[in-house]
């Protein structure tokens, strides 16, 4: 008889398998089932680089995790409580990161020992001992699998490929999710397919529930009751940071009254921003695939020379492809929005693995001194309003920006309130002169027009071709701080430098102070953040003050400059902790801007911290704990 285990607050289920297997489409359903059962969740999908790695091997294996829940959640979550494991390798990778007691689901028909040799297993899992802590579901999926889809007439190929749906119907069935959403995404999903592809998919998938349902196992399959999450009234959908990005870029041409145009370059994890452009052509926005990182980045500048906001996106190796056109964006003064999707380096490193070493190239990576406005985004949803932030400060200051993600950020998904565009303010930019009296005749005073700055942003009017009696004239060499004239002059290179210095500095005086996100505004110790380590952050400070310890979180989101009064607020702590995906990069930061002394907490594994690693860290660094009321 299946047992119903008691409502839970949060589930974590990992499935895994073969890089062919459709993981990935597995997991991406369960989560679109789990957001609409109203629960809170996070994903992240976790995959090899190579496209196509030896079928059964131990590096082609695809993961997806998801931790759902009905309480807020931050985090994938550290330690799965149910793998899905569609052949041996995928055990082998996966197993040392459950914790006791987890479920795990086998499909039997892949353990052999042909699989067994791929993945440099000597023997049978299942009969070591190495499985006896946890709670072992054997099932034929592909057996299964190949029954269920018999009377659609697949080809066995086709067949076999029909498995993750069967194994996604068992899931749904084993956490109480509707199969009908699943059915209508499926039947647009193939609706130019052959249509015995479809039949044979939703058989499967029925079949799996049916099984899961019915099936009288030695090990009962289990039942978790997932209520929903407390969350505000709203519109709710699910989101990843490449979607709220590609949202937030076309929320902001709309409030800018400008279009967006997006040159990019073919990237992982990058290039699922210009796939979700190039489907907005009607909230105008144009995309533009160039030959090379180099000519994306020029032709965005010339997007932007145009009068449209010119946007290019890539990934670290790319990046540092276009750091001589990002300069020029800088010395000739036009807005650049430069999105950053981090992944695991140098050179190419780890392109579907997750890092953030990407700080010092976006705040000190340019020849000479080229300072720029630099913005991460904390989590997927934060991504669409950290995009409007971006292109405000371009716009409105009028030099290049940079948006910070990574591939964590990137390629996972969480639940995102639809907001109400009426409470964002429109995006102004500098008004460009106007001669009412007749036009200048005088050159000098003309150009000394154009190039008139805002006192408080620093920021010049945004001349474009086309705009009567007025030119844009446009070069890398240095120019006249008052006419914009080439000028070698070695003062006037001074009060440039000077300028764009000063014009970097001015946006700390359009963004709000930082914040104490929970915890004490002093106290023995705050826990420092930036970009994706938000989540594991909340969540380690959360359990650590319900432990009794006095912590605080405060997270950045500008990075340069910083928030005018971080200097006064992190002073009120005895120590400060600051966990990052790098070697110490943010931590040099502060050191460098606020003469800080930071206890530094770096993983560069290509995965995303652990809620644990947070809080041993906490514990160790704040050891006297408050003492209860009770007490």
């Amino acid at each position: 008889m299946t047992k119903i285990t008691p409502e839970s607050q949060s589930v974590v289920v990992r499935f895994a398998g073969d890089s062919g297997d459709g993981v990935q489409l597995l997991g991406s359903q369960f989560a679109e089932s789990t957001a609409l059962a109203g629960a809170d969740f996070s994903t992240f999908p976790d995959f090899p680089a190579e496209i196509r790695a030896p079928v059964g091997t131990t590096f082609g294996v695809s993961a997806f995790q998801i931790n759902l829940g009905s309480r807020r959640i931050s985090t994938a979550g550290d330690q799965p409580d149910v793998l899905v494991a569609l052949n041996p390798a995928a055990l082998k990778v996966n197993l040392p990161l459950l914790q006791k007691g987890a479920v795990i689901v086998l499909n039997t028909d892949a353990f052999n020992e042909r699989n067994f040799s791929k993945a440099h297993i000597e023997k049978d899992p299942r009969e070591t001992g190495e499985l006896a802590d946890f709670q072992v579901i054997e099932i034929a999926i592909s057996t299964q699998t190949l029954e269920a889809v018999k009377p659609h007439g697949l080809s066995k190929s086709d067949a076999e490929q029909c498995k993750n749906f069967w194994a996604l119907g068992a899931i749904l069935w084993m956490f109480g999710r509707d199969r009908k959403p699943i059915v209508d995404w499926a039947t647009k999903k193939f609706a130019k397919k052959p249509p015995e592809i479809l039949a044979g998919n939703l058989a499967a998938l029925d079949a799996g529930h049916a099984y899961a349902e019915t099936a009288e196992l030695s090990a009962e399959i289990p039942q978790f009751a997932i209520g929903e999450a407390p969350m505000e009234a709203g519109t709710y959908r699910s989101i990843t940071g490449a979607e709220a990005i590609s949202l937030g870029l076309a929320a902001a041409g709309e409030l800018a009254g400008r279009d967006i145009i997006f040159c990019g370059y073919p990237i992982t994890p990058a290039s699922s921003i210009l796939h979700h452009l190039s489907r907005m052509g009607d909230l105008g926005v144009a995309t533009f695939q160039a030959e090379d990182e180099i000519a994306a980045c020029c032709a965005a500048i010339g997007a932007s020379y145009g009068g449209a906001i010119g946007v290019t996106s890539s990934s670290g190796p790319g990046i540092a492809l276009k750091t001589e056109a990002i300069g020029l964006a800088m010395a000739v003064e036009l807005p650049l929005v430069i999105v950053n999707s981090q992944r695991g380096g140098p050179s190419t490193g780890l392109p579907t693995k997750t890092e953030q070493s990407d700080l010092y190239q976006a705040v000190y990576g340019r020849n000479a001194d080229a300072p720029l406005p630099v913005v991460a985004a904390a989590g997927p949803g934060d991504c669409f309003d950290a995009a409007i932030d971006a292109t405000r400060v371009a716009v409105r200051h009028m030099t290049p920006v940079f948006l910070l993600t990574d591939g964590y950020i990137a390629n996972a998904a969480g639940p995102w309130e639809i907001p109400d565009m009426n409470d964002y303010e429109p995006i102004l930019s500098n008004a460009a002169p106007t001669f009412p009296d007749g036009a200048v005749e005088d050159p000098t005073e003309l150009k000394k027009a154009i190039w008139s700055r805002d006192e408080a942003s620093l920021g010049r009017p945004w001349t474009t071709p086309g705009m009567e009696g007025l030119a844009h004239r446009i070069g890398g060499l240095e120019k006249d701080i008052e006419t914009g004239d080439i000028s070698y002059d070695a003062a006037n290179h001074q009060a440039m430098s000077e300028l764009r210095a000063k014009k970097v500095a001015s946006v700390a005086d359009f963004i709000p102070d930082q914040e104490v996100e929970q915890g004490p505004s002093k106290g023995p110790l705050a826990v420092v953040g930036w970009g994706s380590t938000h989540g594991a952050i909340w969540r380690a400070v959360e359990v650590a003050r319900e432990q009794g310890y006095d912590v605080a979180q405060i997270h950045l989101r500008w990075l340069n400059p910083l928030p005018k009064n971080l200097d006064r607020l992190l002073a009120d702590y005895d120590k400060v902790l600051l966990p990052e995906m790098n070697m110490g990069q943010c931590a040099t930061l502060l050191r460098d801007r606020l003469g800080l002394n930071v206890i530094q907490l770096n993983k560069v594994s290509g995965q995303p911290f652990k809620v644990a690693e947070i809080l041993e860290a906490i514990a160790a660094n704040c050891p006297a704990k408050l003492k209860k009321a009770a007490e």
